[in-house]
């Protein structure tokens, strides 16, 4: 898109470049189809435990028969892969992509305020956006879970129910970026969930650099109130740049995948 020029009146500007990024109106049909793919979006990113996997076939099915999109496009990726492997296999894969790496773990509050007392707000905040809206996750995760996340936004619909997504864009690149660095397929679901986003802006662009270069920011005291980290397995500790959420959050606890694999 072509810069506006000077001359046009600074509110002129700024209206017309949010009426260009605001999503068009969608048919029932369109909003059908967002949900559903949104819906899958939330289970694919789901640890791989028995239940899921031996939903495969559906899956692929139910991926097969959405719209042509550049979303179902990519989810099609997936589930070809997801199909293919080995049940034990997915699960060290799963594991090795979010649990034991930074760049690519799926809570989200922690890209935009990382290990600071603003993460603990914001997980309180996201929690009262569901609970406004008469949804209890009945998850046992974190509110910012991407698959928390994405379920809720298949529920309330695009606008205030895709309203997380949106404000944590650019730490879902960073994961897409993450996973596309380590070559996994679930990138292919993280590129689909971004083809329903509005288009970065550049300061989404130089964000993302950031956080790359960088990290998420970091607050060395006053943490307690907010959780402290947990023994990482029996009673080990956290390999290093190994994620743990804080299980004393203003909210449940998030399952143990480690304790699935038992």
């Amino acid at each position: 898109m072509s810069p506006l020029p000077a001359t046009i009146p600074a509110l002129v500007r700024t209206r017309v470049r949010a009426a260009v990024r605001r999503p068009a109106r969608l048919t029932p049909e369109e909003t059908a189809g967002r949900a559903l793919t949104l819906r899958l979006g939330s289970l694919l990113l789901q640890y791989p435990d028995a239940e899921l996997t031996s939903a495969r076939t559906e899956l692929t099915t139910v991926t097969a028969a959405l719209p042509a999109t550049p979303a179902a496009e990519h989810l099609a990726r997936f589930t070809d892969w997801f199909a293919a492997q080995d049940p034990e296999a997915l699960e060290r894969h799963y594991v090795e992509m979010f649990d034991l790496r930074r760049k690519s773990s799926l809570y989200l509050t922690y890209y935009l305020h990382g290990d600071t007392r603003r993460r603990g707000m914001a997980l309180l905040t996201l929690n009262q956006r569901y609970r406004a809206a008469g949804w209890d996750t009945g998850s046992g995760e974190l509110p910012d879970h991407l698959p928390v996340v994405l379920e809720f936004a298949a529920l309330a619909g695009p606008g205030g129910g895709e309203a997380p997504l949106r404000r944590h864009r650019r730490g879902l690149e960073l994961i897409h970026r993450a996973l596309t660095d380590a070559d996994s397929p679930y990138r292919h679901v993280l590129a689909a969930l971004l083809t329903l986003l509005p288009p970065p802006t550049e300061a989404d662009r130089a964000a993302v650099a950031l956080l790359v270069a960088e990290g998420p920011p970091n607050e060395d005291v006053g943490l307690d109130p907010y959780g402290t980290y947990p023994a990482y397995g029996n009673g080990e500790f956290a390999p290093p740049d190994t994620f743990v959420p804080p299980l004393t959050a203003p909210i449940s606890a998030p399952h143990s995948h480690e304790e699935d694999q038992r």
